[in-house]
């Protein structure tokens, strides 16, 4: 059930990244649900290791790489979803940023097995 919460948050956050970035385009929801399933896979699979693959850059950086990376997977993504296009860097860059804010200010809401969480305790 987490697994399709998180999907579903990515679609979001992409449509979000879609109306306010400039050089972001989602053709449907479908195409957006598709692109969230393709995000998620591309950031459990290939992130991790090209984040190992470029540690030492992302240590002389600060940790500022690590941007970089999220922007190339929003790219990656674009490129294997047909529908969904991702035009230049700094609209991967400013897409990728927006996607992970919105993706982290979700799911911080939602546990693993998908229900709301309760912070009252």
């Amino acid at each position: 059930m987490g697994f399709v919460i998180r999907v579903l948050v990515n679609a979001a956050a992409i449509l979000l990244a879609a109306h306010v970035v400039p050089g972001i385009h989602v053709r449907s929801l479908t195409t957006a649900l598709v692109a969230g399933l393709v995000l998620g896979l591309v950031n459990a699979i290939v992130r991790p290791v090209l984040v190992v693959l470029t540690l030492p850059l992302t240590l002389l950086t600060l940790g500022l790489f690590l941007l970089v990376l999220n922007a190339l997977c929003l790219w990656l993504t674009s490129v294997v979803v047909a529908g969904f296009t991702v035009q230049g860097f700094w609209a991967a860059f400013l897409g990728a940023l927006l996607i992970s804010v919105v993706s982290w200010i979700l799911t911080a809401f939602v546990s693993d097995a998908g229900r709301v969480r309760d912070y009252r305790r």
